[in-house]
């Protein structure tokens, strides 16, 4: 069993599946909020439809999202292309590939999470601290950032649960190289076509576990932040 688990490819496919699963969720944890706030605090054209595009991930066939992001992002792709030309990066088929796919269908985690909690944030305390003198980033960092935070930690911990295991929109754009850009789940799919079930149940009990745990602290921040709910 720690033969397998701890096989230098497993490893390298743990690394990247949690590593890229951590920088997105990190990712969407900033954008996320920026998201919520205008769809809160903001009136514009188009909110609507805005508002509804967050769900769209939701809906979507993964593999729809994976085919389309590996078009936009390939070196022949329009993004792709620029990307390349100004800045010498490249996207698709590179673990930058598999953080973009994750950013991708992570964000509606953290937006419908922080979205609640910013409709019942209080503003008259906003508007108190606006009185007293307080500025911008004070009013920020002492009041709204405290109300919000519960549920910022949360959606930011589901959108790291959700690409830990994600698969359908990470295999088109990773190029699935093994030690380079190959994720875990992937990586059990193979062991499971070569019919060897002993090594692809031993890295799926890997995973399972850092679920189990994943969800753990879901529970708990969920449970913490309900427990900071002001009473009506």
């Amino acid at each position: 069993f720690l033969d397998v688990v701890l096989d230098e490819r497993a490893l390298a496919s743990y690394r990247l599946s949690f590593g890229a699963a951590f920088i997105a969720a990190a990712v969407n944890a900033f954008f996320g909020f920026i998201v919520a706030w205008s769809l809160v605090r903001y009136e514009f054209p188009g909110r609507r439809l805005v508002d509804a595009l967050i769900d769209l991930p939701f809906a979507l066939p993964t593999a729809v999202s994976g085919i389309a992001l590996a078009t936009v992002f390939s070196p022949t792709g329009w993004l792709g292309v620029k990307l390349q030309e100004l800045f010498g990066i490249q996207v698709a088929y590179t673990w930058l590939g598999v953080v973009v796919a994750l950013i991708l269908i992570g964000l509606p985690f953290v937006v419908r999470s922080v979205q609640p909690a910013l409709v019942e944030a209080q503003r008259d305390l906003e508007e108190a601290a606006e009185t007293l003198g307080a500025s911008p980033f004070t009013v920020f960092r002492r009041i709204i950032l405290p109300a919000v935070l519960p549920a910022l930690v949360t959606g930011f911990t589901m959108a790291f649960a959700r690409g830990v295991g994600e698969y359908g929109s990470v295999i088109f754009i990773a190029g699935n190289l093994p030690n380079v850009s190959e994720i875990a789940p992937l990586l059990i799919v193979i062991r499971l076509s070569e019919f060897r079930y002993a090594d692809a149940t031993a890295i799926a009990v890997v995973m399972l576990l850092a679920s189990f745990l994943i969800i753990f602290i879901v529970n708990r921040l969920q449970r913490w932040a309900q427990n900071r709910m002001p009473a009506h």
